[in-house]
């Protein structure tokens, strides 16, 4: 378990209150939190919850586990939010509160350094396109495969299939715009390539009756965006800034995400610490 202590519990104005906040991550999912050498962990994620302590002014304790037990702890009491990135559908709007999104989940193309630019999905055509094996990007680049014209070839692990593409054996690999950002950034070998938008965006789920926390958590988000921290921490783990009509960059009216269940559209000034 990590835990972060913010500073100034009495002078934030959002502050939750004195007593400290559970929270969880899935520890294998880099870059949003992953283990370092020295046993610790680390990552995007890990670091926007140190940001939110601050910026509440309150102790958050970050439980690293895995992810299929996240939201069970978090209906069961045993968290009062989930760190770890959750991608709002609907149907998870319907039973949980949400704060608003800090960050868009696209489907990111990873290509070998030089390759041709690609503007279109047209224009993978006849191109092989490595995946992992049983994920949504595999699901979803067969299921188009005909459309498109493309041939999808499925790894073991996702590093298998960018070794795909490092080798030649594939011209391109599809993951999520997140995980592709820092493959990237680790591996000078690779460019991004094509970016496909979702329209879904990541945020912090809590149960249906914590509307005062969620309100909380909803303006420490709005102010880390309004000061540029969350902006700092998409550069630092992403390795390039959000776009200005991000989730990161943008704040968002009311409390939660509009035109999704539980959306709050009562208006509210922005406090900061």
């Amino acid at each position: 378990m990590a835990t972060l202590l913010a500073a100034g519990l009495a002078a934030a104005p959002v502050a939750a209150s004195a007593q400290s906040l559970k929270t969880g991550v899935d520890g294998t999912f880099a870059p949003h939190a992953f283990p370092t050498l020295d046993g610790k962990t680390e990552g995007f994620n890990m670091d926007l919850g140190k940001a939110l302590g601050e910026e509440l002014g309150t102790e958050v304790d970050i439980d690293v586990t895995q992810w299929s037990g996240l939201l069970p702890g978090l209906q069961a009491g045993t968290y009062d939010f989930v760190l770890a990135p959750t991608t709002v559908t609907p149907e998870r709007a319907e039973n949980m509160l949400f704060t608003e999104p800090y960050l868009n989940t696209d489907f990111q193309f990873v290509t070998k350094k030089g390759a041709p630019k690609i503007t279109d999905l047209k224009e993978f055509k006849d191109k092989v396109i490595a995946v992992n094996k049983g994920s949504a990007y595999d699901e979803w680049a067969r299921g188009i495969a005909d459309e498109i014209g493309w041939t999808v070839e499925s790894y073991g692990t996702n590093l298998d299939a960018l070794q795909a593409v490092m080798s030649g054996r594939a011209f391109a690999n599809v993951a999520g715009n997140t995980n592709s950002a820092w493959a990237v950034k680790q591996n000078p070998q690779l460019e991004l390539s094509y970016l496909y938008s979702t329209g879904k965006v990541f945020s912090i789920p809590l149960r249906l009756d914590n509307t005062e926390l969620r309100a909380k958590l909803d303006m420490a988000v709005e102010c880390l965006k309004k000061s540029g921290t969350l902006a700092e921490l998409h550069e630092k783990w992403f390795g390039y800034a959000p776009a200005a009509d991000s989730a990161t960059a943008t704040i968002y009216p009311g409390v939660g995400i509009p035109d999704m269940p539980n959306y709050d559209a009562t208006e509210h000034e922005l406090q900061c610490s």
